[in-house]
């Protein structure tokens, strides 16, 4: 291994794009979500690492090449968006539906937010990186306390099944939603076990925090309801 004279550089390229990716992977982490620390550090050290081979070739070109007064252009754009592709994939591996919920839209983003973040430190280009880097962890943090905080439209998949013979009817469902703060987006009807159950399937809106406990409480108190399901729509 030869030092370079920009060793000391892309030493200090490659170090921020980890810290950055690290810090990044660390909030993801203590969220519980699939992707955190060390997917994060590891997306941001190799975006770096891929774009230093364009931003310092004169450090890895073979002696006889440059020496041969052979003039190569390499273009960092087209590794950019190579990487950008690549992690594409990456981030729909962590998307995934649960149930009628998809998750890991924010964690996809992340991802690929921070090997764009790791292609500006590859170059150094570090005024834009650093301020990315601040505004991802601001998004992740406190968007996240001002989303609690803020009223918000909350959207659920609600399962209602009863017995044939003792089935609420549409207008007595739809009223007691409307009790428990919710509005109905869409009904639909289906005949299950041979016909002897009946079930509703809907999506509910509400802006009232903890409606959807409120509501659970409700149904597992009501004798004539034999199955219910409530699915909220995260991201």
């Amino acid at each position: 291994m030869t030092l370079t004279p920009h060793t000391l550089e892309i030493l200090g390229h490659l170090g921020a794009a980890w810290v950055a990716g690290s810090l990044i992977g660390l909030e993801r982490s203590y969220r519980g979500r699939p992707a955190g620390f060390r997917t994060h550090a590891l997306v941001s050290l190799a975006s770096a690492l891929l774009m230093l081979i364009t931003a310092y070739p004169q450090d890895w070109l073979p002696a006889d090449v440059k020496g041969a007064g052979v003039n190569t252009i390499l273009d960092p754009q087209r590794m950019a968006q190579g990487i950008m592709t690549g992690i594409g994939f990456l981030g729909a591996g962590v998307i995934f539906k649960e149930g009628l919920s998809v998750r890991g839209l924010t964690t996809a983003a992340s991802i690929w937010t921070t090997a764009a973040l790791g292609i500006l430190y590859g170059v150094g280009f570090f005024l834009p990186a650093v301020l990315g880097t601040v505004a991802v962890l601001g998004t992740l943090q406190v968007f996240r306390w001002i989303e609690s905080w803020m009223p918000t439209q909350s959207y659920a998949h609600f399962i209602l099944r009863f017995h044939r013979e003792r089935t609420m009817p549409e207008d007595k469902v739809r009223e007691m939603m409307k009790d428990h703060g919710f509005s109905v987006a869409n009904i639909n009807y289906r005949m299950e076990d041979g016909g002897t159950t009946f079930e509703y399937r809907m999506t509910i809106q509400t802006t009232q925090k903890n409606a959807l406990e409120r509501l659970a409480v409700a149904l597992r108190e009501k004798q004539d309801v034999l199955e219910f399901r409530i699915s909220p729509a995260g991201d």
